[in-house]
């Protein structure tokens, strides 16, 4: 799973209507065919995508293109495997033909999303929706898209400018309090006394999105959510040893700060890290000084098989989850209704997204759907159920009685 570089701070909002105004019109409920499902939101998705037959009268009501640009194939694997199926089906049970919807992939070049972006728009796109490789090409793109009246979604990644712009993902602030609630509860359960915590955040050089993670294992952990944190933080018998950040997501770049730090301070007996490949980087670098299973905490986030089996083997506390299907029907659900000129109910735009600290760019509406904390007990029922994660690769990689004993089979 790539890691996720977009928003910022959320804040889930209580007057959303104010917001859904801002960005056209009125909401519109009821049960006529041209209309918004009554009570469609965040918590209206799973695993059958049923909610999206409930839209088929405003596809009807509505015309145009929607184009949707996935932003590369080589970072992660999700976004052939997972992002691109789920969204077709999302739109095929909508209603949609297929020559109403384009879904492409812009290869990792910055140049070629904006070159897909601008033919879409050619095409007749109405709405847009785009993960964008980074904010420049993010602004961009919604500035094309404003000037022809084009309505956009930031699809797991925010672009703070423009107007007529919502964000569709999960809520970081939360995806970071998961983290730092599984983490004390693994810090319990594996009897850490005296925890001299490290924390290897991500990417913060790049992505806001990772200061979010931060913050939220910070309020979790340290009742501050302040990142980084200065050294000799403490919180009961926690103590932080440095919270440091990998740039650019890098695990190797990980691996060795996390390498440095340990050999510095080798009180270190429990970690904190913004996602699996970095919780593998610590892992890594404890497996070599001979630290066994149950012994030193790490944690993580995207669900990756590698993850997966760090968990199962002892090493890794837990992962939190972020289903791709249902980001994908509320991407999908979100396009039909601007594409049909309805404004979104407060239940599926139920927070905001703002640049961190003194980053540019505006506070605009956002769809936050929810993360799930995934370990040992949960594992079967959640990535293996969706089959999100490989079973017989993960079983392999973790050995068939890890995974008996987690009722894996």
């Amino acid at each position: 799973m790539r890691k996720l570089r977009s928003s910022a701070a959320f804040v889930v909002a209580g007057a959303m209507a104010i917001i859904v105004a801002a960005c056209g019109g009125s909401s519109t409920t009821g049960t006529t065919s041209a209309t918004v499902p009554a009570g469609l939101g965040v918590l209206s998705f799973d695993a059958s995508f049923s909610v999206m037959s409930q839209l088929k009268g405003l596809h009807d009501a509505g015309s145009g293109l929607v184009g949707v640009i996935l932003p590369d194939t080589t970072s992660s694997t999700r976004y052939v495997n997972f992002d691109a199926p789920y969204l077709k089906q999302a739109f095929d049970a909508a209603g949609y033909k297929s020559s109403e919807y384009k879904i492409e992939n812009a290869g990792g070049d910055p140049a070629q999303e904006l070159n897909l972006a601008t033919a879409d728009i050619t095409a007749g796109a109405k709405v847009l929706v785009f993960d964008p490789l980074n904010s420049n090409v993010g602004g961009q793109i919604q500035s094309l898209a404003q000037s022809k009246g084009v309505k956009t979604i930031s699809y797991d990644r925010a672009t703070f400018t423009g107007t007529n712009v919502y964000y569709v993902s999960f809520d970081n602030v939360q995806v970071g309090k998961l983290i730092g609630d599984g983490f004390q509860k693994c810090v319990t359960d594996w009897g850490v006394t005296n925890p001299q915590v490290f924390e290897l955040d991500g990417g913060q050089d790049t992505d806001p999105n990772a200061v979010s993670f931060a913050q939220g294992y910070n309020q979790s952990i340290w009742g501050d959510k302040t990142t980084p944190l200065s050294a000799g933080k403490t919180n009961g018998a926690y103590k932080l040893v440095a919270e440091k950040i990998a740039p650019g997501w890098d695990n190797a770049a990980g691996q060795t700060v996390f390498q440095q730090q340990y050999t510095a301070n080798p009180s270190i007996n429990a970690t904190v890290e913004a996602n699996d490949g970095l919780g593998n980087a610590a892992i890594t670098v404890l497996k070599g000084k001979g630290v066994g299973p149950k012994k030193v905490p790490t944690t993580g986030q995207d669900a990756t098989e590698q993850g997966m089996a760090n968990i199962l083997k002892g090493y890794q506390c837990g992962s939190v989850y972020k289903a791709v299907y249902l980001e994908a029907q509320d991407a999908a659900a979100l396009a039909t209704i601007l594409r049909a000129g309805q404004a979104p109910p407060p239940a599926l735009i139920n927070g905001t997204t703002s640049p961190n600290g003194n980053a540019a760019g505006s506070t605009q509406p956002a769809s936050l759907l929810v993360p799930i904390w995934v370990n040992i007990a949960n594992m079967n029922s959640t990535v293996i159920h969706d089959k999100f994660v490989d079973k017989t690769q993960l079983c392999t990689d973790a050995g068939a009685a890890a995974c008996s004993a987690a009722g894996i089979s």
